[in-house]
Formats: structure tokens, C-alpha cells, sequence
């Protein structure tokens, strides 16, 4: 009596296996992102944040005010996006324009694998090049005063993972992916979603204050984003974002045997 599923059964022979995670779609995409030139840009800006945070503790000493000003405005607001920009469009962006994918999309690795890794890689990056240098800078401005170091650095690893998949999504689906990102990050959230009220709701800057001020004291900062819709809209971009990149990918491959 034969014990072979159905799911066996059907299943096509020598079909790729889904994995979360595949170490040399990592190693490859750890090696593009943490090449020279963008290695260069992802020191510098936590490295500003850093000599920023000194150069106000010792001009003006620690000030819950001033901190907030810094973290919420130039870390959230600016550096965060601006390292998920470089992280997300960088593992896949430069790979689809110069074709190099191609090579990519031809192993026996199934496309939401592919997408998988890749974000779990920008991810990775953009929390080690964006939270850690926000707590350091947190206790240099006013020593975690009102638990607010850990706070920011809990929003700022928070943002990290939704700005990763929706800029992964733009390195999908457009060659300006860069150009994109730029203009969600430097427009949308550092002008509009922090000026514009009805905008705030869109802005992944808020949903992540919405999770930090829980892990700071109560009153240290606050979001325009009530905890419970903060952390559906969260999940929705990141899941979606998800989805449609790897589904964007498979038809890029249709395009490329095409």
C-alpha cells in the first residue's frame, strides 16, 4: 500500500523548496549592500547623529527637550528613511539594472525565498545602522532620561522593518527605485506626514512612535497614531509590500525569458 501524500504526489518533480531564508541569496546580498559606496553613506549618517549628540551635550547639557528635538526630528524623521532608501533599493535595486538577477532567478530558488532573504538582510541593516546609533545617541544627549533612548531606538527599529519592505517593493518595480525613496523619505515623511494632520495616519514615522512611547516614560514623547491602528497599518505595508515584491519578481522573470 503506497504511503505517498497527495501534496507528494503532486507536487512537480525536482520543484525548488520554499525556505524564509537562503544563506547564499544573504551572503550575496549582505556583500552588495555593504560594498564601498554604501558602506561610506551607511557609517555617515549614524556617525553625524553621533558627533551631533556630543557636540549638543557638551554646548548646551542634557535636555529632555533638546534630545526629543534631535531623535524625533533628524533621527526618525530623516536618518531612519534615509539608511531604509539605501538598504531596501540597495539588495535588489542595482542586481535588476544591471541584469545581474537574471543569473539569480535562474537557480533552483523560489521567488518569495528570494524576497524573503533580501529583506530579512535590509532589515538586519537598517536596525544595526539606524536603532543602535539612535540609543547611543539617546544616552549621550540626556543619559535615557524618561526611558527615551530606548524608547526612539525601539521606533526607530520598528520603522526599520516597514521601511525595508516598502522600499525593497520600489527596487521591485522601478529602476528610480532610489529617486523613489528618496522623495517618500525626504518629502512625505519629513514634510508632510509630520505637518499635514490628515497625513500623519500614512506615516510610518508615527505608526513607529506609536509602539516606541510604550517602551519610554509616559508623556516623554507621543504619536498622532493610536497604538492599535499603528500596529495593523505596520503589519499591512509590511505584509503587502512583501507579497507584491516576490510577485513582482516572478513576472520580472517572465520578462527576462521573454
Amino acid at each position: 500500500m503506497s504511503t505517498t501524500t497527495p501534496a507528494a504526489r503532486t507536487a512537480p518533480p525536482g520543484a525548488p523548496k520554499f525556505s524564509l531564508f537562503h544563506p547564499t541569496v544573504a551572503r550575496l546580498t549582505y556583500r552588495a549592500l555593504l560594498g564601498r559606496r554604501r558602506a561610506l553613506i551607511l557609517f555617515a549618517l549614524p556617525a553625524l547623529l553621533v558627533v551631533l549628540a556630543v557636540a549638543v551635550r557638551s554646548l548646551t547639557g542634557a535636555d529632555d527637550a533638546t534630545a526629543s528635538g534631535i531623535l524625533g526630528t533628524f533621527a526618525l524623521g530623516t536618518m531612519v528613511p534615509l539608511i531604509g532608501v539605501i538598504a531596501g533599493t540597495g539588495a535588489i535595486g542595482p542586481e535588476i539594472d544591471d541584469g545581474s538577477v537574471v543569473y539569480l532567478l535562474a537557480k533552483p530558488v523560489p521567488r518569495p525565498t528570494i524576497i524573503l532573504t533580501k529583506l530579512l538582510v535590509a532589515i538586519g541593516v537598517t536596525v544595526t545602522f539606524s536603532a543602535l546609533p539612535v540609543l547611543l545617541a539617546g544616552f549621550l544627549l540626556n543619559g535615557n532620561s524618561q526611558q527615551m533612548a530606548v524608547g526612539y531606538a525601539v521606533a526607530a527599529a520598528v520603522a526599520s522593518v516597514a521601511y525595508s519592505a516598502l522600499f525593497l517593493l520600489f527596487g521591485t518595480v522601478t529602476r528610480h527605485a532610489v529617486v523613489f525613496g528618496l522623495v517618500y523619505a525626504l518629502i512625505w515623511e519629513t514634510f508632510v506626514g509630520t505637518l499635514i494632520p490628515g497625513a500623519k495616519t500614512l506615516s510610518v514615522q508615527q505608526w513607529a512612535l506609536a509602539i516606541g512611547q510604550k517602551a519610554a516614560a509616559e508623556g516623554a514623547f507621543t504619536s498622532d497614531v493610536q497604538l492599535p491602528v499603528a500596529l495593523c497599518l505596520l503589519v499591512g505595508l509590511t505584509g503587502a509590500a512583501t507579497w507584491y515584491a516576490a510577485r513582482r519578481l516572478k513576472a520580472h522573470t517572465l520578462s527576462g525569458e521573454e
